[in-house]
């Protein structure tokens, strides 16, 4: 146990600045003053969460007018600005930790998660090389090998921390690039070659923007990704992608990735990566599979099978910050051919040369971003405080809540269902039972739309619960994901209970005199 020495001189009252010549950081006095009290603030919020609306009830510009346009001359105390923080801050802030956020996947940051945050803000080590940050950059490979095992997948995936699955897929498919035979594209570039044709890949039309961003990114361009057709559940078809590459070849074009997505973001469809791994073995083409919020529920026994044939993808995200009670941000990429990837990434000048190259590996190699923060420290205290079981029963608990809320939709007559639910998220919408038979006639459907979406609001500004929508087919649906570990039971049939009661009085006041 480390003792902190106290300072000979009286720590600082509260709400006072401290004199401290100009070069000096704040005593630590002020540190355990303001410490306790965030710590206090911190665990009644954790406790009683719904004192907040969970969606900002604010309008933009809020917090920007209530702020001084210029930094303050000289330094103020810091019970002043925990003030201001209560006073400004929480209202200008949409509550993820709220146990009726449900719009997006949850983000739940756990008590374990936040206090790895705090120890990493303390060490403040940027993990890029193994000498800058040993422990950072040992407790990576640790911690993700124990992730890697919970989930099933084999010792051959090497695994590196990424903040968010967007940079975990723009990281996997520079390596596919990398990967293509004679294309040299970190020499040559890509503008101006009549070696090759466009580069090509494909992912389906549910899977997630990043894919395209990527491609904007990596010169592939929007052209350059092959929007694969799904079947009536919302997963990629696979003769479909047989074709699509066939006719790139005989084009001249040049196919060099697949997508496939365990969780796509509206439904939570599983595309059937088993016969997309055949595709792509047989085609020569990297296979990279987005698992960020699927992939978690694979530590259950039971949904091991949703990761069926990702032993044989090229690479694949799991996003700990998704499903695994981890603060934002904190995404996992392994790579079963980590040569190929450090090889389209690394690039290692002079002044970041050091003698341990060859016995420990450096995270920088690892993507585009030299700094590295210790985000595995995090990750390993969760999965040190929760255990396995204790991850598994709380995964299994918002499996269970997402089936309640499904046979809530289910059995109203003024709800409907719009997708399977495969992990924790449900797709639904209003639909009057008096327009249940006319409901795919175009004015109907239009209405609906502007139903849903209305209602949608209603129930976000009453700030019990935050929903979100999408579009399937036409069709806009409401999109509840539970994911929070303070979520319960009442708080999930509150929210289909909001959806019902916003739906008939939106329907009562704006529905057309037509469709009456």
């Amino acid at each position: 146990m480390i003792e902190r020495s106290t300072p000979p001189a009286a720590s600082t009252p509260r709400g006072t600045a401290p004199a401290l010549p100009a070069t000096a950081d704040l005593p630590t006095t002020e540190l355990v003053q303001a410490g306790e009290r965030v710590l206090e603030w911190i665990a009644a919020y954790l406790d009683h969460p719904e004192r907040y609306p969970v969606l900002a009830q604010i309008e933009p510009g809020f917090l920007k007018q209530a702020l001084p346009a210029s930094a303050p001359e000289t330094g103020e105390p810091l019970d002043r600005i925990l003030d201001d923080f209560e006073r400004w801050i929480v209202p200008a802030t949409t509550h993820w930790n709220h146990p009726g956020f449900m719009g997006y996947f949850g983000i739940s940051g756990s008590i374990p998660g936040i206090l790895g945050e705090l120890l990493t803000a303390a060490l403040n080590v940027n993990a890029m090389l193994w000498r800058t940050s040993p422990a950072g950059t040992e407790l990576e490979e640790v911690a993700l090998g124990w992730l890697r095992e919970l989930i099933g997948l084999p010792p051959a995936f090497a695994g590196a921390i990424q903040d968010t699955a967007s940079t975990s897929t723009l990281t996997a498919l520079a390596a596919a690039r990398e990967a293509v035979p004679g294309l040299d594209v970190r020499v040559k570039g890509l503008a101006g070659r009549p070696d090759i044709g466009p580069l090509v890949l494909y992912a389906s039309a549910e899977a997630h923007s990043s894919v395209d961003r990527a491609a904007i990114v990596l010169g592939i361009g929007t052209e350059g990704v092959s929007k694969v057709a799904t079947d009536d559940a919302f997963r990629m078809n696979p003769d479909d992608l047989a074709q699509r590459i066939a006719a790139d070849r005989a084009r001249g074009r040049t196919p060099f990735a697949v997508v496939a997505t365990v969780g796509t973001t509206s439904t939570t469809s599983i595309d059937p990566v088993p016969a997309i791994a055949d595709i792509s073995a047989r085609e020569q083409l990297w296979l990279h599979v987005d698992a960020a919020y699927g992939g978690a529920a694979a530590i259950l026994p039971e949904m091991r099978h949703v990761l069926a044939g990702c032993d044989r993808a090229d690479s694949l995200v799991v996003n700990p910050h998704k499903w695994i009670f981890i603060p934002i941000d904190c995404s996992a990429l392994y790579c079963r051919r980590p040569d190929v990837l450090t090889g389209a990434t690394s690039l290692v000048p002079e002044y970041l040369r050091t003698a341990e190259a060859g016995q420990a590996r450096n995270l920088m190699d690892w993507g585009h971003p030299l700094g590295r923060r210790f985000r595995a420290l995090k990750l390993w205290m969760v999965l040190r405080a929760y255990g396995r079981q204790g991850i598994m029963a709380r995964i299994r608990e918002h499996l269970r809540l997402a089936q309640v809320a499904a046979g809530l939709v289910d059995e109203a007559t003024d709800l409907e269902r719009l997708a399977p639910v495969e992990f924790s998220t449900i797709c639904f919408r209003v639909r009057p039972a008096d327009l249940a038979s006319r409901a795919e006639e175009e004015p109907v459907r239009n209405y609906l739309n502007t139903l849903n979406q209305a209602a949608l609001e209603a129930v976000n500004r009453t700030g019990e619960v935050f929903l979100s929508h999408t579009g399937l087919g036409g069709r806009t649906a409401i999109r509840l994901s539970i994911g929070n570990l303070r979520t319960e039971e009442r708080h999930v049939r509150r929210a289909i209970a909001l959806a019902r009661e916003m739906g008939a009085r939106v329907d009562q006041a704006e529905r057309p005199a037509a469709l009456r």
